[in-house]
């Protein structure tokens, strides 16, 4: 009962000086939304860096490509046959640890695709199988992927990324046609027919310029021109730039149609792959996938050692690396509003055993203990600190919401359960560490000098 009236008397006093008390609390209501708010923006970042590593194809996948031939194997070069179809059997054969393997073939520099005399800035012009599609998580929104029939037979299809569609055929918010599906586009001057579109991938950021866009008046005037890729608007864009500008057409087509002739004057069919992708059944087990894997493709390259893996470790531990470091930035300065709030706290506890000297001494006259007066002014201390924290966790949803709207951020700031409550257990703490000095001071106060005093 005694600690529910000290709780009591610290509201009591708080509302006896409210101007007072108000501006007391500002350190900790700073600090407390200070925190929040840096903890929101932090989880937004991580959020976003998350979603483009997941698009991406995740942890699990990992890249195939030629690499020069060991010094030491150098003497081997000209029976290094590079990456073929063949690594790609041998690996579904005998690599169990490997759930998936994509094959890419690329035209790389010598791409064209074109309709009507328009063609996009640049386009990703990769023959593979219909598994790429879950490798590299891709999502079809109109038409279909093509199949195994369409690679047997290299039919003349595609899918298409909508920053190739947009390019081409107009964006649907200026008119351009949105589902493109039966439409024909040329690649290297041969006719394709488009059988997919893929989604729109881009970043919050990206959606929200976007969308603000469309709700802006239209220049008139001025040259026309094309503001290209550096737009700044987040480290992630590339990610979603390139799936949109991806076209993909069945390996054999590739292969057979747009790898024999059109470039240079060899028209005989290069087998060899740009690059193999492959998807370990477990992010637990990558290091044994990995030799497996590199044991099968020893023994398909006879030895020869002209190929390396790429993983994505480097970017998740950056992922890792950066967050660590926003937290520990954005920690710190909260850590001093707070510790400023506390001295705030300490600073107004003193005052009021001051004004209340004559209080302590009746009440010690009368019975009261150390440990009653030494609690009484702490639980007062913890409910001023209490209260701030509480206001702070207000304050951080309207802070988080202006920083919103003044600066967008690559991914929506989002506030969680465990930063809330460890930004209100840091703001109690506070207000027990600042109120010991006073609490000590008051319990340890001679009755008679108290009742003295004037």
């Amino acid at each position: 009962m005694n600690f529910f009236n000290s709780i009591s008397i610290g509201f009591k006093e708080i509302w006896a000086n409210k101007f007072r008390s108000a501006l007391t609390m500002l350190g900790i209501v700073l600090g407390v939304s200070s925190l929040v708010a840096m903890s929101a923006l932090v989880k937004g970042m991580e959020n976003g860096m998350k979603e483009a590593l997941v698009a991406i194809g995740g942890l699990e996948k990992v890249r195939v490509e030629e690499q020069e031939i060991p010094a030491a194997q150098r003497h081997l070069a000209d029976q290094a046959i590079g990456l073929t179809v063949r690594d790609v059997y041998a690996l579904q054969r005998s690599a169990p640890l490997i759930k998936l393997v994509t094959p890419e073939m690329r035209l790389g520099r010598f791409a064209t695709v074109t309709r009507n005399g328009k063609s996009p800035d640049w386009a990703n012009v990769t023959g593979t199988w219909p598994t790429a599609i879950e490798m590299n998580q891709h999502e079809i929104q109109y038409g279909r992927m093509f199949n195994e029939i369409d690679d047997e037979q290299a039919r003349n299809v595609c899918v298409i990324g909508t920053g190739v569609r947009d390019q081409l055929f107009g964006t649907p918010e200026k008119g351009g046609k949105e589902d493109v599906v039966g439409e024909k586009i040329h690649i290297n001057g041969q006719p394709f027919r488009i059988i997919g579109v893929f989604r729109r991938y881009e970043s919050e950021l990206d959606r929200k310029m976007r969308e603000m866009e469309k709700d802006q008046p239209k220049e008139t005037g001025g040259v026309q021109r094309r503001r290209g890729w550096g737009s700044g608007r987040g480290n992630n864009s590339w990610v979603y730039n390139m799936k949109n500008n991806t076209v993909y057409t069945p390996l054999n087509t590739m292969w057979l149609k747009l790898k024999s002739g059109g470039v240079g004057t060899n028209t005989v069919p290069d087998p060899r792959l740009a690059a193999m992708n492959i998807k370990v059944a477990d992010i637990e087990v990558l290091e044994p996938a990995l030799q497996q894997a590199r044991n099968v493709m020893m023994h398909t390259h006879r030895g020869i050692e002209d190929f390396s893996f790429q993983t994505q470790e480097n970017w998740s531990e950056g992922i890792t690396q950066a967050i660590r470091n926003q937290r520990m930035s954005g920690g710190f300065i909260s850590a001093i509003s707070l510790l400023v709030g506390g001295i705030g706290i300490m600073n107004i506890m003193l005052a009021s055993i001051t004004e209340r000297i004559r209080e302590i001494g009746i009440r010690k006259a009368i019975g009261a203990t150390f440990e009653n007066v030494f609690i009484q002014i702490l639980v007062e201390s913890v409910v001023l600190a209490a209260l701030g924290g509480i206001l702070g966790l207000a304050a951080s949803q309207g802070i988080v919401q202006l920083l919103t709207l003044l600066s967008p951020t690559e991914n929506t700031p989002i506030i969680t359960v465990p930063a809330m409550l460890l930004a209100l257990g840091l703001s109690a703490c506070v207000g027990v560490l600042a109120g010991l000095i006073p609490a000590f001071k008051a319990a340890r106060l001679d009755p008679i000098q108290a009742l003295r005093y004037e």
